[in-house]
C-alpha cells in the first residue's frame, strides 16, 4: 500500500475543482494562485435573493369587534324574555329549576316567579339543599320588599340605585 502523497497533475486538477467548491462556501479569497487562476477565468454568478421570511401573526386581528357591553346585556334580557314562558316546560331537577328561577327572579326583579320557585323549592329532596332554597326565597322576598317600585324592571334599574364612585354609599 502506498501512503505517499501523489503529486501528478491530477492532483492540480483536483486542488481545482476543491478550490471552486470552497469559494463558493466560504466566500473567502485565498491567496493561493490556484484560486485566483479559477476565480479570474470563471464568470461570476448571478446573485440570488434569500427568499422573504414569512411573518405570521400570532394575534390575528379580529374582523368582528368585541361586543359591548350594551349589546351583552340586550342579548340577555331577550334570552331571558324568551326562557321566560318555557320555565314550566324545563325538565330538570328540582334544584335545577329553582336555580333557574331564582336567575330569572334576580334578573328581571318579576315578583310573579316567587310562587312558582317556591313550590320548586319544596320539591328539593336533599334537607340541606331544600332548606337553602327557601332561605333564597326568604331573602328575595325581603329585597324585592324593600325595593322602592319603578316601571323600569331589570338590570338597569338595580344598577341605577347603586351609588356611583364620586357620591358615598348611602348608610
Amino acid at each position: 500500500m502506498n501512503l505517499q502523497p501523489d503529486n501528478t497533475t491530477t492532483n492540480i486538477s483536483d486542488d481545482q475543482e476543491l478550490a471552486k467548491v470552497l469559494a463558493g462556501v466560504n466566500n473567502t479569497p485565498d491567496t493561493d494562485s490556484a484560486y485566483e487562476e479559477i476565480n479570474t477565468s470563471a464568470a461570476p454568478e448571478p446573485e440570488t435573493k434569500a427568499p422573504e421570511p414569512i411573518v405570521m401573526n400570532p394575534f390575528p386581528i379580529a374582523q368582528n369587534p368585541v361586543p359591548s357591553r350594551d349589546d351583552l346585556e340586550g342579548v340577555k334580557m331577550e334570552a331571558i324574555n324568551e326562557l321566560r314562558p318555557l320555565i314550566d316546560k324545563l325538565d330538570l331537577p328540582a334544584e335545577e329549576k329553582f336555580d333557574t328561577y331564582l336567575l330569572l327572579i334576580r334578573c328581571t326583579d318579576d315578583r310573579e316567579l316567587v310562587p312558582p320557585a317556591h313550590e320548586v323549592a319544596k320539591l328539593i329532596a336533599d334537607d340541606s339543599r331544600r332548606a337553602m332554597a327557601l332561605l333564597d326565597i326568604i331573602k328575595e322576598i325581603d329585597y324585592l320588599a324593600n325595593k322602592p317600585a319603578s316601571d323600569d324592571t331589570g338590570l338597569n334599574a338595580a344598577s341605577d340605585s347603586l351609588p356611583t364612585p364620586d357620591q358615598s354609599p348611602l348608610v
